[in-house]
């Protein structure tokens, strides 16, 4: 009798047990969820130009779009590549009267909330010493470095780009003819 009044209340008492459980871990995993910060920089059309048809086969550049959908500006400070022997991030700006490719110092912001561009003829990832020609097809790797201490492990696509000399080795700036 002892027996069936036990095996009776198993019967009755696991599902509650069951499913008490289950709510338990359904709120911690809740939980956890609402616990999870928003995503650090979203990466987006990342590709990188052919060094195919270029003058210097030795440079290219990564151009992408970084979006930041957290309440704090983020920078990219840092970038590598295993097909370059140097990665830097560039800008073209005006220097005497020239535009010029340099460093940019401190990284490229991607403030809160907003988006940054990389793209031809602004800023963008320069990948030099490059340790092989890079044809349309072909794959980079490519890793992101952020000031928040988060990174992005990329494979960029490598696509033609056919407006080299206007963005990558501008001239003086025209002066009017008098």
């Amino acid at each position: 009798m002892k027996t069936k009044l036990l095996m009776a209340c198993a019967v009755v008492a696991l599902p509650l047990l069951l499913s008490s459980c289950g709510s338990g871990d359904s709120a911690a995993a809740a939980g956890t969820a609402a616990s999870v910060s928003t995503p650090s920089v979203l990466v987006e059309d990342a590709w990188v130009r052919t060094t195919t048809g270029a003058k210097d086969t030795t440079m290219t550049a990564a151009f992408m779009s970084l979006t930041n959908p957290g309440g704090t500006e983020i920078k990219l400070t840092s970038a590598t590549s295993p097909v370059a022997g140097t990665v830097e991030l560039h800008e073209m700006a005006m220097k005497d009267g020239k535009m010029v490719m340099r460093e940019k110092a401190g990284g490229i912001a991607v403030p809160a909330g907003s988006h940054a561009h990389l793209a031809p003829s602004g800023d963008h990832v320069r990948l030099m010493d490059l340790k092989q020609p890079l044809k349309p097809g072909d794959e980079v790797p490519l890793t992101l470095k952020f000031s928040d201490g988060s990174s992005h492990d990329l494979t960029v696509p490598v696509k033609k780009f056919t407006e080299e000399e206007e963005h990558y080795h501008p001239s003086e700036t025209p002066t009017p003819a008098s």
